[in-house]
């Protein structure tokens, strides 16, 4: 298959994964775990366990490791079958591949990020335990947060991210802001509050004062827990630009190593809050009671959703490596952008929520805000652009990052 081809159906692979990812843990959500034969809707329990999510999101992440095992066997078998044959002289209308940089662009998820920094190797592995465990606070904060707020409110609320990521990237990586990423900032931020506005003005039609208060408060957690986890996640990608900038590694190797990081923390934390907390009266079947959560995953739709999000989790992170490094970090968030779009047009398809012209109109914050960022679009007046030329402009978010939901 041709690069180009073979890049549609990367970009296709990540995008369907990346909605799949959303749509999956809140149909997750969804399922019925207790009462679910009582008459009274209000009586049924659904599943309610963020900290088992993160971890089987650990779980898909770990199975990079199996496309990396696969790698390797073929290029033994390749090796192999090259002694078998003999030497053969290359052509001379064959140009010859760079190693370090080959020309598929699945292979490119495969292949250290440089030849020129030193390996990422022995003790020095452990640096990628690190951004592991803001992976682990961020994505346990956006587990509950999704618990409490649409699809699409939750998929939208996380563009805050570019925030926390540009804000970071000035202090810690002294990257330098011009006047229009300030604005474009502002305008995520705007983007943002009127999203999470709309889910809880929005949220409940039921007559009763008291439970519609009760919804728009469960929504304005729900949106300020996902928000907040983003300072969680713009610390990991510029953790993982750090580490990546001195280090050299395959991307996927990445993921694979920070699944494991993050799979053996959330195990031994679960442990500890589940006889902290999970087995006193107040914890019991909370999100810390380990043992009604494994429970609770034997239900078969819980199970079988389980092992689904597993398998995008890691699909999506093949995918959305592959293309950042075939394409660009702001092709990629043209296609993040999109998925947002789809999980909204889907979740109002499925009948998960309403329409709603003010989320319409924070949505539309929200992708100006993030294209004038990334500098996809021009800055809307000539004092706003910056006094260097566009095509030498430097990338503030990571070129690599790794998104794991």
């Amino acid at each position: 298959m041709s690069s180009k081809p073979l890049i549609l159906v990367l970009v296709t692979g990540m995008l369907l994964t990346g909605c799949s990812n959303t749509l999956l843990t809140k149909w997750q959500d969804q399922q019925c775990v207790r009462n679910c034969s009582d008459p009274d809707p209000r009586k049924r329990e659904n599943f309610e366990q963020p900290v088992i999510q993160t971890l089987q999101m650990f779980i898909g992440e770990m199975g990079c490791w199996l496309v990396i095992g696969l790698y390797r066997l073929y290029l033994r078998f390749q090796q192999k079958r090259s002694d078998t044959d003999g030497y053969q002289p290359i052509a001379a209308n064959e140009p010859l591949e760079d190693p370090a940089e080959p020309s598929s662009p699945v292979l490119k998820a495969l292949t250290v990020n440089s030849t020129e920094r030193p390996p990422l190797s022995g003790y020095k592995i452990l640096l990628l335990s690190l951004p592991a465990i803001c992976d682990i606070c961020g994505t346990t904060l956006m587990n509950v947060g999704l618990l409490f707020v649409a699809a699409s409110i939750y998929q939208m609320t996380r563009g805050a991210l570019v925030l926390f990521v540009g804000l970071f990237s000035v202090i810690f990586l002294k990257r330098h802001l011009y006047l229009f990423h300030w604005l474009a900032l502002f305008i995520v931020v705007t983007g943002v509050a009127v999203v999470g506005l709309a889910g809880a003005l929005f949220k409940s039609a039921e007559p009763s004062e008291l439970e519609v208060d009760a919804g728009v408060l469960r929504s304005l957690i729900g949106v300020m827990l996902i928000a907040g986890a983003q300072i969680f996640t713009a610390t990991q990608f510029v953790l993982e630009e750090y580490i990546l900038e001195s280090y050299a590694m395959e991307p996927l190797q990445v993921v694979g190593w920070e699944g494991i990081f993050g799979f053996s923390v959330t195990a031994v934390g679960m442990v500890i809050l589940h006889f902290w907390i999970g087995v006193t009266e107040a914890g019991r079947r909370g999100y810390f009671d380990a043992e009604e959560g494994l429970r609770e995953m034997g239900i078969k739709n819980v199970f079988v959703s389980s092992v689904m999000i597993m398998v995008s989790i890691g699909a999506f992170n093949f995918f959305g490596i592959s293309v950042t490094r075939t394409v660009s970090a702001t092709s990629r968030s043209t296609i993040d952008t999109c998925r947002t779009l789809f999980i909204w047009v889907v979740s109002l398809g499925l009948g998960w929520e309403k329409f709603i012209p003010l989320q319409l109109f924070g949505f539309g914050l929200l992708v100006y805000g993030t294209f004038l960022f990334n500098e996809i679009i021009q800055p809307p007046l000539k004092a706003c652009l910056p006094n260097r030329p566009i095509e030498v402009r430097e990338e503030l978010l990571p070129e690599e990052p790794i998104e794991h939901m």
